[in-house]
């Protein structure tokens, strides 16, 4: 299994967040899972916003093309990115195929 997968045009990314870190960054992988790191503080939905607009700009569409699937309370989250403009070099992701 991969962290990610797509879904027709959209794709779909398993992963593991760790609130209140030093910075905003992509950490490798947790398990299965890819492991994002947010300077946002798991309260009132500040770390799953913060989430939502880092890999809208990592993936190069709009905050709105990027929702949370799964995972609302909990560090395991599952995240759809429809159509996704880029895909960062640092996750070795492959372009879905026609």
């Amino acid at each position: 299994m991969s962290f990610y997968r797509w879904d027709g045009e959209d794709l779909i990314l398993e992963c593991h967040l760790q609130p209140k870190a030093s910075r905003d960054e992509f950490a490798g992988l947790h398990g299965e899972r890819l492991k994002i790191r947010l300077t946002a503080p798991p309260v009132d939905g500040k770390a799953n916003a913060h989430l939502l607009a880092f890999l809208a700009s990592a993936f190069a569409v709009s905050k709105s093309q990027v929702s949370l699937e799964s995972g609302q309370q909990s560090r395991q989250k599952r995240v759809r990115i429809k159509q996704p403009r880029q895909l960062p070099e640092a996750l070795g992701l492959t372009a879905r195929q026609a």
